[in-house]
Formats: structure tokens, sequence, C-alpha cells
């Protein structure tokens, strides 16, 4: 269905420039597709307060593409407010921040947007583990490069 506006549900045509919380309650009322799409319109264009709540209900949509765009919201509102509510970083602690999770790109936006004193304990603590992770990766990596160059090396004498 097109609005007036030229939003069409149907196709997610013109969604990203949605800037009214109430078509997108009413959009969700109705059950139309592409609310996920409209909420990332939302992350640009209304206060964090206002669409933080679309954002949380759009993270449980059935459609997985659409829950993925509620993630993608979550991490654009984190990229232009510096911060989150308390709703997106409990929805974001469920989805969970592992490498699996629908969530890492959200997570990975956040911890690069939102200054490190303002994330809550369990982000913290994430944002600390997953740093310590990849420094040991990046380690183990790099040894396993300098034995295999040295077994080169030796091999082609």
């Amino acid at each position: 269905m097109t609005s007036p506006n030229g939003w069409d549900w149907r196709t997610g045509e013109g969604l990203l420039a949605l800037n009214d919380p109430k078509e997108w309650d009413a959009a969700f009322d109705r059950g139309e597709r592409s609310l996920g799409t409209a909420a990332i319109g939302l992350a640009f264009n209304c206060t964090l307060e206002e669409a933080s709540p679309r954002i949380v209900r759009a993270m449980g949509l059935a459609d997985v593409a659409q829950r993925g765009f509620a993630f993608t919201a979550a991490g654009t509102a984190a990229r232009l407010n510096g911060a989150l509510t308390p709703e997106l970083y409990a929805a974001l602690r469920t989805a969970g921040p592992g490498r699996r999770s629908i969530a890492v790109n959200a997570i990975a936006d956040t911890l690069t947007f939102v200054p490190f004193r303002r994330l809550p304990a369990w982000l913290k603590c994430w944002s600390v583990v997953s740093t310590v992770g990849n420094k040991l990766d990046a380690w183990r990596l790099s040894s396993c490069y300098t034995v295999i160059d040295a077994w080169k090396a030796v091999r082609g004498r």
C-alpha cells in the first residue's frame, strides 16, 4: 500500500525517509512488510526516544531480513546519537554479542560510536573480551605465518 507521502510498504520504496512514528505504528498494526526498513528511516529522521521503541519491536519481527534491518537501525541510532536507550541495549544483549549473532554489526557500531564510559557494564565487558580475543587471534596468525615462512625458506634451500 502506497501512502500519500510516497512510502510503499509492499516494496519498501521511500521508507528510509519515514519520519512519522505514528505511521510506523499503524503499519505495524496492519501487519505491513518492510517494517525493519522503515525502522532505519525512523533512526535517521526521528529522535532516539521516538525511534527506540519501534526499533525494539522491529527486532522481534518474524521476517529475518526485516529483523536484520531493525538491528541495522539500532546501529544507525548509535552512530547518529552517540548513545542508545536502555531498551535498545537490552534488545542487543538478548540477541547476543557473538560473531554469529544477528546483532553483531549493531553491537560493533555501538562500540565504535558510543563512548566507553556511557556503555552498560555487560557491553564494556564484551568490548574488553572481544578486544583481547582479537589480539590473541592476531598474534596466533602472525606466529603461524612466521612458521610457514621459515618452513618455506628451509625447504627452498
